[in-house]
């Protein structure tokens, strides 16, 4: 029987098998397998690794793990200088051979038999749109006596009167000004196209690349595909972002808020679901949806304060939801603008037809945002969740007292973990996240956000010092 990765091995005359896996964070990690020590046996049985060493997971008392081989996802690296193909790989009990309940992976893997369980559809397709920033240097400290950051990039606004040894050629996007103009405004095409390229010749799906609204922000087109999958995919891309920026003297960054006083990278996610072999979401009501579709936004709103923990997951992610600003805080819907938590893109083919989630942002792990919007909506759908009216106007102009009236996502990670604590039951339908996975996450979590808010920040000297 042929198996794609030893076929792949034997055609391409690989050297190394890297096996690749991620962490709850949502770091992608590896380790390097000479070739020919990977055969069918290998394959069937997993190769086991310390899970004490990652963060989040098991203590070092009952710390051996199996790493799965999914040998569909294979791919050729193309940054290594030794032949070397790249598997993606979920984790497992060793003992048992059951998906280790804390595997990201096997998470998404989870979400997706419940939703074939549940009878309400066979697949769910995720479109993310991940932004980023690409600098030309980069520099912080976080000592006992200094907490500092600099960023800097010959593209960026702020640098129009900085004196270069070949002089400054002035043209730049300023701020909040960077969407679509051509080079030399737009000096960083031909980074972005390597970047797309390279990614098709992983065999990714991929469609355009541009500047970003903000000075330095980039984004690139990933065509959607099922959930794992995607998520997977979402990996890969991160992965050639930073290494072909590396590769130009560039360091790319999907922190949500990198710079102050511009606009924040978010991640978009453009949802669908399909059931025997058409879309569940295209009908006749709001914006030409289903009585499903708007069930799943109900879901998606209800449950965004907890979902906010997985969508945005880092204390940095809520510099960028902030209300009063460009940035969807607000639980509402709509098909004609983007102010609001969710979006019905338009679209004249009922194929084509979804649901876009825009608070997320790209420093989520994609197994697990997935899943717990796709959880979200689901629950929506099987509780009938009504989303209320669509807000069909500029959310960002409304009165005061009727701004006041729509809630809010949270404004903290605090918040976040706080609400994802209360309210992770619809997470736990399926066993598709467990008790211990959430509790375990939260920990993790909690350590950033006390961290984050036990150091002085600079701003704090500027207004308090001489008090």
């Amino acid at each position: 029987m042929s198996n794609l990765l030893l076929d792949m091995i034997k055609d391409e005359a690989a050297d190394y098998v890297d096996v690749r896996f991620t962490d709850p964070r949502g770091k992608l990690q590896h380790v390097t397998l000479c070739a020919d020590q990977v055969d069918e046996d290998l394959i069937a049985e997993g190769f086991m690794f310390d899970g004490s060493s990652i963060e989040g997971w098991k203590s070092i008392e009952a710390s051996d793990m199996k790493l799965m081989m999914d040998v569909d996802s294979a791919y050729v690296d193309p940054f290594y200088a030794e032949k070397t193909i790249c598997v993606h790989c979920s984790v497992v009990e060793p003992d048992t051979g059951e998906a280790y309940t804390r595997d990201p992976r096997g998470t998404a893997q989870k979400a997706e038999a419940y939703l074939k369980s549940s009878g309400i559809g066979d697949v769910a397709y995720m479109g993310p749109e991940a932004e980023f920033f690409l600098f030309d240097d980069v520099r912080y400290s976080t000592s006992i006596n200094k907490v500092s950051y600099e960023v800097d990039a010959t593209d960026a606004s702020w640098n129009t009167d900085t004196e270069y040894e070949m002089g400054n050629m002035g043209h730049r996007p300023g701020v909040k000004g960077g969407y679509f103009p051509v080079n030399p405004i737009d000096e960083a095409h031909d980074l972005r196209g390597e970047m797309l390229s390279t990614m098709k010749r992983l065999g990714m799906k991929v469609d355009k690349h541009h500047h970003e609204v903000a000075s330095c922000q980039h984004e690139l087109g990933l065509i959607f595909g099922s959930l794992t999958k995607q998520a997977d995919e979402l990996q890969k891309y991160k992965y050639v972002v930073h290494n072909v920026a590396h590769a130009y003297g560039k360091s790319a960054t999907f922190m949500p808020k990198p710079i102050a006083g511009d606009n924040g990278t978010g991640m978009h996610v453009n949802m669908s679901i399909w059931k025997d072999g058409k879309p569940l979401f295209a009908g006749d009501k709001y914006a030409d949806l289903s009585q499903e579709a708007l069930y799943f936004i109900g879901g998606i709103l209800h449950h965004a304060k907890a979902l906010n923990a997985f969508t945005n997951p880092g204390t940095n992610s809520y510099k960028r939801l902030i209300p009063g600003f460009e940035a969807p805080v607000l639980r509402a819907y709509s098909a004609s603008n983007r102010s609001g938590c969710v979006r019905i893109p338009w679209t004249e083919s009922p194929k084509a037809k979804r649901v876009e989630a825009r608070f997320p942002d790209p420093s989520a792990n994609p197994y697990l945002c997935f899943a717990a919007l796709l959880m979200a909506g689901l629950d929506g759908i099987q509780n009938k969740i009504d989303p209320g009216e669509a807000m069909d106007k500029n959310l960002y102009d409304l009165p005061a007292e009727e701004l006041a009236a729509i809630p809010t996502v949270c404004g903290s990670l605090r918040e976040a973990l706080e609400e994802l604590e209360s309210g992770m039951d619809f997470l736990l339908a399926g066993d598709v996240f467990t008790k211990d996975q959430i509790e375990g996450y939260i920990a993790l979590k909690m350590e950033e956000v006390e961290r984050y808010e036990h150091t002085p920040h600079p701003i704090e000297y500027a207004m308090y010092y001489s008090c």
